[in-house]
């Protein structure tokens, strides 16, 4: 049974990355502003637990506005902007500053969950990712390399959640508020530029010679049908 790219489909694929294809690093940054700000708010107050929350929901507003103005997405920003008021409200709820991060820290355990599920269900979450972006919907999966190679791809990015959790985690439980701060800057934009490198890597080492790439998914070519009689 030979394979041939869908219909449409060029011969070769540009050299891209997922980091190209992703994007990641203004996210990332953009994630770890709000958490800087909590944490210098509430240095400078004297451990005030509203001025932590007021300096990172005034960022978060900030950088809300000034994205607007550069025609971002309206729905991720706002997000961005939620995420922040919540957290603020989580930690104005128990008391606790450490507690600001507390979103965070589910919101990891939870990616760990989905990622490695979504592997286990042939869905891996990055051809689910890439192929949106892309414009595939799910053709990807109807190429056994590409379907092989987006769930190794994914273990990196389960991976990536499992290392925030266990850094995370001890220092909540801790109360370590300059702590996870430092940490959520230093496991956001450099780690995502890790794994986004890794796991393309991974990905392109994981596709058969003469595939050609990611944007043109090998469909199976079926086999022709017997003549009648034989």
């Amino acid at each position: 049974m030979t394979r041939t790219p869908e219909r449409g489909a060029a011969p070769t694929d540009q050299p891209e990355t997922l980091a190209d294809l992703l994007g990641g690093r203004r996210g990332a940054v953009d994630a770890s502003l709000p958490p800087v700000a909590f944490a210098a708010g509430w240095l400078l107050g004297g451990h005030s637990l509203w001025g932590g929350v007021g300096a990172a929901v005034v960022a978060s507003a900030a950088l809300a506005g000034w994205r607007l103005r550069r025609g971002d997405r309206p729905r991720s920003v706002l997000v961005g902007l939620l995420a922040v008021c919540v957290a603020a409200l989580i930690a104005l709820r128990t008391g606790r500053a450490e507690d600001f991060f507390l979103l965070q820290l589910l919101s990891n355990a939870a990616s760990t969950l989905a990622w490695v599920i979504s592997i286990v269900v042939r869905w891996p979450l990055l051809g689910v990712v890439v192929g949106a972006v892309l414009g595939q919907r799910t053709r990807w999966r109807r190429d056994p390399a590409l379907l092989r190679a987006y769930g190794r791809g994914s273990w990196v990015w389960a991976a990536s959640y499992v290392l925030r959790l266990a850094v995370f985690l001890p220092l909540w439980l801790g109360g370590q508020v300059v702590a996870l701060t430092v940490a959520r800057v230093a496991l956001s934009w450099p780690l995502v530029a890790a794994v986004l490198a890794v796991s393309w890597v991974v990905v392109r080492r994981s596709l058969p010679a003469g595939h050609p790439g990611l944007r043109h998914p090998v469909a199976p070519t079926p086999a022709p049908a017997e003549p009648a009689g034989k």
